[in-house]
């Protein structure tokens, strides 16, 4: 249930009477913070136990849900916020929330920009950004500096070994810019 209070520029502001939110009336008439409904008509919606689990259809999961993920985790991993990487992709920061939502697919273009936002390639950005240990060893072991550590990795006590890992990791997290 909502109070109505005063319009401005013909939006409907409305506090929600269960957590006090003063708020304008969303799209589906649901508090923004608590999701009680703002109709007095429309009783609570009653929470339905989960379907059943099934086997997930390959080709689904690797479409548009993953994709939504993949881009949050990867803006998390990367340590910005929904507005530092819609600044880097030169878009409003509801848009990225809407992708991250799954409520916009992001065209052609947009995950070129969010590629290279994120610092990946596309094709990164539409597995997820999760390559299998394999294909990461073989990249670590191209850069020279890895390769030149390597004899010297055994001689390491675990303090040092910890400490060199968490450096690889991050460099591994987050891939040097190239000219």
């Amino acid at each position: 249930m909502a109070t109505n209070l005063a319009p401005v520029d013909s939006r409907e502001v409305v506090r929600c009477d269960r957590c006090l939110l003063v708020q304008f009336r969303t799209v589906n008439d649901l508090c923004r913070r608590c999701h009680a409904s703002l109709d007095e008509d429309e009783p609570e919606p009653v929470a339905l136990p989960a379907p059943p689990q099934m086997v997930p259809d390959i080709n689904h999961s690797r479409g548009h849900l993953n994709l939504a993920a993949s881009i949050r985790s990867m803006r998390l991993r990367n340590g910005l916020s929904q507005r530092q990487l819609a600044a880097r992709m030169t878009v409003p920061r509801t848009y990225v929330s809407k992708i991250e939502n799954e409520k916009a697919t992001p065209t052609l273009s947009s995950l070129e920009r969010l590629a290279k936002a994120l610092e990946v390639t596309v094709p990164d950005l539409l597995s997820g950004g999760e390559r299998n240990r394999e294909e990461q060893i073989h990249e670590l072991m191209q850069d020279q500096f890895i390769a030149e550590l390597m004899p010297f990795v055994a001689d390491l006590n675990g303090m040092q070994m910890s400490s060199i890992l968490t450096q690889v990791r991050d460099l591994n997290l987050r891939p040097r810019r190239t000219a």
